[in-house]
């Protein structure tokens, strides 16, 4: 049975959203606390309801139209209205695990209580997690300044009873994954429209996970660049303490720590410790520390924000029942998100940049005493000299995506939205340079184990253990072959945790970030 994660406004981490993206998923419950909170707030909604007060979007239009007052009788329609109106996102669905933790993160911010949703409402959200709704959520379409407008829109638009939802495995109509699940549509009350719309929560829930998944990419690096190394017959010298300390960035310390761990027991490092075949290793050796560190601390603070981000109140307007008070302002705004999902995208790409460098160091002829492009028969065979061009290419493509999304803005509304932060867009990018990451890093590792064979030595015992993991899923490649099958086996060695467990296990747990 899985576990549960209880939702109290102010306890989701990245911890908890990699607990979340675990398979079975835990339940999620709301805390007792919250749902009390949640329920004042509600009965302050309908108190500002009976004193007919102009407020913005409960007795109001939205955005431009704020000035517009709205008859009593219409406001619960308003709400339903905004839902609809607001769900235009176009393109590809979000795939499944973002929507999924769009939920839970939005369910997250509502259990803060300063929303003025009933606590059946977010019941009725936490509902679609348990029992496996999960609604159809256009890719495009959020400037995410006004919050995730349409993503969340086309998330409510589900507890409507309407637009689409993944249910079982499959794609239907929002009514009939509904019934299937036998969790009954909401008729919503006001405020509510807006609350569930208004936030950044599909831009912190894409960002979170590509944390999650970067806090293994960030040791994978590491154990790509020992394997690397080892094959190479580079030194460990720059890795010594006492440089790390002249230079104390956490990251860069942490990093020299994990190639040490990675590199002890190595009967490679010792064969050669007093040639003088290379006085200096190339810096994609070299400076590994300087590299990888410095990916680690720009993903640290990208993880302070997001954690921030995650208990945050971003809706608009903002309650406060104990003083009876509500507050337009703009919380929704996703210019944090936005800038470090930026910060994270440059942050890792330089992981990848640094791959491809020592994935060409191994294969390049001219810059070690390896076979030609690693193969057993050069000429006849061209070995992984394709594998570094693809490599070479999702670099470039990195370069492009890592153009930064939060100095762009574009007026909306009517320009009463005159300045917004593309926050989602730059965690969308994020996540896909995550992903051409991975597969750089499987490059390497790939090229990395077909170099180690041409050893008779035995590595470090946390790169033996990469490369007996990779051995046992690959084989050394004899001649030349269907590559890409390789490559997809090795991408699923780190994807699954498989390679990251057999490295650990051998040489001590590495650190993240």
């Amino acid at each position: 049975m899985p576990d549960k994660v209880t939702l109290t406004g102010a306890n989701l981490s990245l911890d908890a959203v990699r607990r979340l993206l675990a398979d079975p998923a835990p339940r999620l419950d709301v805390g007792v606390g919250a749902r009390r909170r949640v329920a004042r707030a509600a009965a302050f909604v309908q108190e500002l309801v009976r004193e007919d007060r102009a407020v913005y979007g409960i007795t109001t239009g939205f955005g431009r139209l704020a000035n517009v007052r709205i008859q009593s009788k219409d406001l619960a329609r308003l709400q339903e209205k905004l839902v609809i109106s607001h769900a235009a996102g176009v393109g590809d669905p979000l795939p499944l695990p973002e929507a999924r933790l769009s939920i839970v993160v939005r369910a997250g911010t509502l259990a803060g209580g300063h929303s003025g949703v009933r606590p059946k409402t977010l019941d009725a959200l936490v509902a679609l997690w348990n029992r496996g709704v999960t609604p159809v959520v256009p890719s495009q379409g959020s400037v995410c300044a006004s919050g995730d407008l349409a993503p969340l829109a086309h998330i409510a638009l589900v507890l409507l009873g309407k637009g689409e939802a993944f249910y079982e495995g499959r794609r239907m109509s929002a009514a009939r994954a509904l019934k299937r699940a036998r969790i009954k549509p909401v008729r919503l009350a006001p405020k509510e429209g807006l609350a569930l719309l208004n936030g950044t929560s599909v831009a912190t829930a894409i960002l979170a996970r590509t944390l999650v998944w970067a806090q293994d990419l960030v040791r994978i690096a590491d154990l790509a660049a020992a394997m690397s190394l080892e094959a190479l017959l580079g030194t460990d010298r720059p890795f010594d303490r006492r440089v790390q300390e002249l230079r104390p960035h956490p990251g860069q310390i942490a990093t020299a720590r994990n190639m040490k761990k990675l590199l002890r027991g190595s009967k490679i490092l010792p064969s050669h410790r007093k040639s003088d075949h290379k006085l200096q290793d190339p810096y994609s050796l070299r400076c590994v520390p300087q590299v990888h560190g410095a990916t680690r601390d720009g993903l640290t603070f990208a993880r302070e924000v997001c954690e921030r981000e995650l208990n945050a109140c971003t809706d608009n307007p903002i309650l406060f029942p104990a003083d009876k008070d509500v507050i337009s302002a703009g919380n929704f705004h996703g210019q944090h998100i936005a800038l470090v999902a930026d910060t994270a995208a440059i942050a890792l790409a330089e992981l990848g940049s640094i791959s491809e460098r020592r994935t060409e160091q191994m294969v390049n002829p001219d810059l070690s005493n390896l076979p030609a492009f690693l193969a057993n028969d050069p000429g006849l065979n061209s070995g992984f000299m394709m594998a570094q061009t693809t490599a070479a290419a999702l670099v470039s493509e990195n370069k492009t995506l890592c153009h930064p999304a939060s100095v762009d803005s574009i007026p909306t509304s009517a320009n009463q939205e005159d300045h917004v932060s593309m926050g989602l867009w730059a965690a969308r990018k994020g996540r896909d340079v995550m992903f051409n990451v991975g597969r750089i890093l499987a490059i390497e590792i790939a090229a990395a184990a077909q170099a180690l064979d041409f050893h008779e030595l035995a590595p470090g015992r946390g790169v033996a253990a990469g490369h007996a993991c990779v051995r046992r899923h690959v084989r050394h490649l004899e001649r030349d072959r269907y590559l890409a099958r390789d490559l997809d086996k090795t991408e699923s060695l780190i994807a699954s945790g498989a390679l990251l467990e057999a490295a650990e296990g051998a040489c001590g747990r590495l650190a993240a970030f």
